[in-house]
Formats: structure tokens, sequence, C-alpha cells
């Protein structure tokens, strides 16, 4: 199989390894029966913590930039995961090899951007109360 077949298999096996996990969290984390929401309150009361507001607008931004970030930083891996086979596969080829320094050169200034982002995101988040809770709401 040549490079681009197995970079297609891999990525479609990463690819259904992620939602697989995030399929599974999802059937983990519902309740089972009428007892779960009885068990949590009680949880809640015991502890002292409160629920989050799902629902709130500032939660579901939150949430949505987190994946997005998330999945950058996937990108993030495979690229280098790339860059870095095409290096050692390079065999003296000074196209090959600069071709992979490029990729891991634009990949290390994506992830740069990436955690600016993520930085700023968390800035705004835990700074302002105009997305309903102020410190209450993180992105991680």
């Amino acid at each position: 199989m040549n490079f681009f077949k197995k970079t297609k298999y891999f990525l479609a096996f990463l690819a259904f390894s992620v939602l697989n996990f995030r399929i599974a969290d999802l059937a983990f984390s519902q309740g089972f029966g009428p007892v779960a929401g009885d068990q949590t309150e009680a949880f809640f009361s015991e502890s002292g913590f409160t629920p989050a507001n799902e629902s709130s607008l500032g939660q579901i931004v939150a949430v949505a930039i987190q994946a997005f970030l998330g999945l950058l930083g996937v990108i993030f891996l495979v690229l280098m995961i790339t860059a870095g086979y095409k290096w050692m596969t390079a065999s003296g080829n000074e196209e090959k090899l600069t071709e992979a320094k490029e990729t891991i050169w634009r990949a290390v200034i994506g992830l740069i951007i990436v955690v600016a982002a993520y930085a700023i995101t968390y800035f705004v988040f835990n700074s302002l109360d105009w997305f309903g809770g102020g410190a209450d709401v993180t992105v991680g």
C-alpha cells in the first residue's frame, strides 16, 4: 500500500475511534430510570455543588469552542505524524525533506495560534459576566 492509502485508513480508524468513544460517553452518562435524578439531587445537596445551567448561551458556546479547538489539536497531531513519516522516509531526497520540514513548521505555527485562541477564550469566558455566569463558565 502506498503512503496515501495508509494515511486514509489511519484517518478513518482515528475518526471511528473518536466517534465511538463519544457515543459510549453519551450512553454511559444517561440516567437509569427515575431514581437517577434523585441520586443526582442527593449528591448535589450533600456535596454543596450546584448543577450547571446547561441551556445557557455561554455554556453552549464554551462547549462548541472547546470541541473546535480539540479538533484542531487532532489535526495538528495528524500533520506532525504525517510530516515525521515523510521525513523518515525521505531517503536523502531534499525535496521530500524540505516539504516535511515546512509541514512541521506550519503545524507548530498553527498550534501556537490554537493555544493563543484557547487562552483568549478562557480569559473571556472567565472574566465577563455577559454569558451568564462569569467565573462559573469555563472552556477547559
